[in-house]
């Protein structure tokens, strides 16, 4: 029994920037690279495990070929991708369906509800999280005549916060943004507004609107996220969030911390700071940037050194 280190992969997207490359230190090639796929077992991007047994096996052939590491599970799925988002530019407007409607229209793809830390983000930042439509109509009338500042939401942010987004809120990150994402394993976007930009063809962007206000759920409706946190001097537990797709946690270290996971398996990356875990006398180093799973059952270990993680479990 020992943790999984997973290699990501990265896309590029034309509102990617250089930021996982000078924060995280990672080796990419490319100047607009925007997302890191840290644990995904997603066909458009599997990762695949670093170290020990199952060295260079990727996630999904994992999932399917030794479920016991995932506690036997029922999905035929691996349920959860984690991500980090290097927003350079305005993302594109965008809204994701549910699971009912993903299944039905996106050849049963998961419907995609998720979460955002922000890691990182410039002075007065911001976000696009909900609108001001009151009804289906009245969303139809913005999007229509692209009243866009009197239909979108926008919020400051700053880093440390967490945001809960649903599937059907509009949203989009915005230029100076640096995230990790936790969110179902889906790829199913739907762009509501994308600033007028054209991809490398010359084309305008796809924007997918009838999908789009059918998915969106009106009115807007805050979700309130109310932090538990536990303490005891060498590490805080702060749980974010807990829903029916995942649950997701910060751990903060600051010297050598014990943990017990009898249960589920769990998701964890290292967004700053550096360490080890220690199990069973052996030293797995930890550093800014690490991903790995720890599987079901995993039992007792300790992380030392100053080191901060997010952390899910479905």
């Amino acid at each position: 029994m020992e943790p999984l280190f997973l290699k990501p992969v990265f896309k590029e997207r034309i509102w990617g920037g250089t930021a996982l490359k000078e924060q995280f230190g990672y080796e990419i090639d490319g100047g607009q690279v925007g997302e890191c796929w840290a644990i995904s077992a997603h066909p458009n991007g599997a990762s695949a495990v670093e170290n020990g047994l199952y060295k260079g096996m990727a996630l999904d052939l994992l999932w399917r070929e030794r479920p016991e590491l995932f506690g036997n599970p029922e999905g035929e799925v691996f349920p959860l991708l984690t991500k980090i988002l290097d927003a350079n530019m305005d993302l594109s407007v965008q809204v994701h369906p549910d699971d009912t409607y993903a299944k039905a229209n996106e050849n049963g793809e998961l419907g995609k509800t998720e979460c955002w830390y922000i890691i990182d983000c410039k002075e007065g930042a911001e976000m696009i999280f909900g609108h001001n439509a009151r009804t289906k109509e009245e969303l139809v009338s913005h999007i229509q005549e692209g009243t866009w500042d009197n239909l979108l939401r926008r919020v400051k942010i700053k880093p440390g916060d967490f945001f809960y987004v649903p599937s059907g809120t509009i949203h989009a990150l915005c230029e100076g943004t640096l995230v990790l994402e936790t969110q179902q394993s889906s790829d199913t976007t739907y762009r509501v507004y994308d600033y007028g930009r054209r991809d490398e063809a010359g084309n305008l962007r796809e924007l997918h609107l009838d999908k789009a206000i059918h998915v969106t759920r009106v009115p807007h409706e805050d979700t309130t996220v109310a932090p538990r946190i536990e303490e005891n001097g060498v590490y805080k537990i702060t749980m974010f969030v807990e829903c029916d797709f995942f649950t997701i946690y910060k751990w903060d270290v600051s010297g050598t911390a014990p943990f017990s996971l009898n249960g589920k398996y769990h998701l964890a990356s290292v967004i700053e700071g550096d360490g080890a875990l220690l199990k069973n006398g052996r030293n797995y180093p930890l550093k800014k940037g690490n991903h790995f799973i720890l599987p079901a059952g995993f039992g007792e270990f300790e992380i030392t050194g100053n080191c901060e993680l997010i952390v899910s479990h479905p």
